[in-house]
């Protein structure tokens, strides 16, 4: 039932490309574990063994801080709709903000969006497949606007306030790194 890889199939990377939404699981060696859903196209195959995620601006900044203290991450996908699948990408991570480098290497690989927060680069060591017989069938509607409209009201001053009041310390009080230099 499970199959375990060394890297991204041509198939699986098809597979990737069609999912709406992936899943993002990150810890630290103590405290909260952080399981966090993404979706509006913020996902993208660099080659085999490569994945980049663009991090929104979000009520929290878990993943970002786990990542600069433990960077192991799991990506996971789940088919909702035709062959039954789910599709796991374990790896290393590294976070990569506007004052990196790396950052402007990767942005223009996604849609403009004023709530960018970070890149994250995932550098995939194992990759699982398993059959995903139990998860249900689900119809895609249609994207939420919910967040794109609140970053473009916020703007770009308003989007930096937010992150100094809600994405500068983590759940277990660890600092995120949001501003470090």
């Amino acid at each position: 039932m499970s199959k375990k890889l060394e890297s991204i199939t041509p198939e699986l990377q098809s597979f990737i490309e069609q999912q709406k939404i992936f899943f993002v699981g990150t810890a630290m060696a103590e405290g909260t574990v952080n399981v966090s859903p993404k979706g509006m196209d913020s996902l993208r195959v660099i080659n085999e063994n490569k994945v980049v995620w663009l991090n929104l601006t979000g009520s929290g900044n878990e993943t970002a801080t786990h990542l600069q203290n433990e960077n192991r991450i799991t990506i996971m996908f789940c088919a909702f709709e035709g062959k039954p699948l789910i599709l796991r990408l374990y790896g290393k991570a590294k976070v990569y903000h506007e004052r990196d480098a790396a950052f402007e290497k990767y942005v223009d690989l996604f849609s403009t969006s004023a709530g960018a927060r970070q890149i994250i680069e995932i550098d995939v060591n194992l990759v699982q497949t398993s059959c995903g017989f139990a998860v249900p069938f689900m119809d895609f509607k249609e994207e939420r606007t919910v967040l794109k409209d609140w970053a473009d009201k916020k703007g770009e001053e308003g989007i930096r306030d937010y992150w100094k009041e809600k994405n500068t310390v983590s759940l277990d009080g660890h600092e995120t790194g949001i501003f470090d230099n």
